[in-house]
């Protein structure tokens, strides 16, 4: 990841805190509801830059917050919501157990998950990505999909 990174122009940073991140879910989810993809893909880059070049804690709330007024959330709305630790946490849970169930991001002795976990739905067939891959394996599965739907 950092030989990806550097080519990107990013500078990883893996030493940071390694904490629940549940509340980052949470304040995703609400948000990519509420207002849409484009905002909670801004949360996430957001989060993802902190966490992973500044060492931010992943679930802190003023980390948080920070991520969604870079987003465009009104910091009063934003922090109601933080602050309010129920608000959506069971439906961030059921989201959370439907993935495990799909065996994303659990680990067995057998078989262990990994993140990303990627699943590409074709016409005939699924096509399943685990784990950082090249830009071409996606590609590859991609123009597959394509090719059996035409």
């Amino acid at each position: 990841m950092t030989g990806y990174g550097r080519e990107a122009g990013i500078d990883f940073d893996f030493h940071g805190t390694v904490a629940n991140t549940l509340d980052a879910h949470r304040l995703i989810q609400h948000y990519q509801e509420e207002l849409g993809p484009e905002a909670a893909d801004k949360i996430v880059d957001s989060l993802y830059a902190h966490y992973f070049t500044l060492r931010a804690h992943p679930s802190a709330s003023e980390m948080l917050l920070k991520a969604a007024t870079v987003a465009g959330i009104d910091e009063t709305r934003a922090k109601a919501f933080i602050d309010d630790e129920y608000e959506g946490l069971q439906e961030t849970k059921m989201l959370l157990r439907e993935q495990a169930r799909n065996g994303v991001d659990s680990m067995n002795d057998d078989h262990p998950k990994q993140v990303p976990y990627i699943i590409i739905e074709g016409k005939r067939r699924d096509f399943t990505l685990v784990g950082a891959k090249e830009t071409s394996e996606y590609l590859k599965s991609l123009e597959a999909v394509a090719h059996e739907a035409s």
